[in-house]
């Protein structure tokens, strides 16, 4: 059961945002939102990387770019533990062409031992945290530029193949 409208907006937690994030047209699907919404989504689901962040980031991050907030939710789970190994050791090769100098090996062996959080934090300190963060940064932002223009181009194309079979019926019946 999903809340009501009403009911989001009397929420302690949710009414002073509430009139910005239940705008109608934060939840429709249109040429412009479309995009916009899987350019936010893959943007902050793979640089935050933390699954309750990602989601009200995404949400957060819609209202002052129009984005769809849907769209960019379900984007954010392009990111998830099956696919972050993949995304950390490229992020990290990536940083590391920047002149840093993160260890893949180390990562490996914490992944690998199951390292505790005082193990992983001495690594992020070191040369990891600024590889990382600059490859995450990079990947993030690569990926909502090619997502834009793909779901741009894709929502194009549902729009023409739509005329085309509305053109098509009314030919065949007129």
């Amino acid at each position: 059961m999903l809340p009501t409208r009403a009911a989001l907006e009397n929420s302690r937690i949710i009414a002073p945002f509430a009139h910005l994030v239940l705008r109608a047209d934060l939840w429709r699907f249109n040429r412009r939102s479309v995009p916009r919404g899987v350019a936010v989504g893959l943007l902050v689901g793979i640089f935050a990387l933390i699954p309750g962040v990602q989601l009200v980031g995404a949400a957060l991050m819609c209202v002052p770019w129009r984005g769809n907030i849907p769209l960019a939710g379900a984007m954010t789970f392009l990111s998830n533990p099956a696919t972050t190994p993949f995304i950390m050791v490229g992020a990290i090769s990536v940083g590391n062409n920047f002149g840093f100098h993160a260890d893949l090996n180390t990562l490996d062996h914490l992944y690998r031992s199951g390292a505790g959080l005082t193990e992983w934090s001495r690594w992020m300190l070191s040369d990891g945290a600024p590889a990382l963060l600059l490859g995450l940064g990079v990947i993030s932002v690569v990926s909502a530029a090619v997502g834009y223009v793909v779901a741009a181009l894709v929502w194009r194309r549902v729009v023409l193949v739509r005329h085309a079979r509305r053109r098509q019926r009314s030919g065949t019946q007129g």
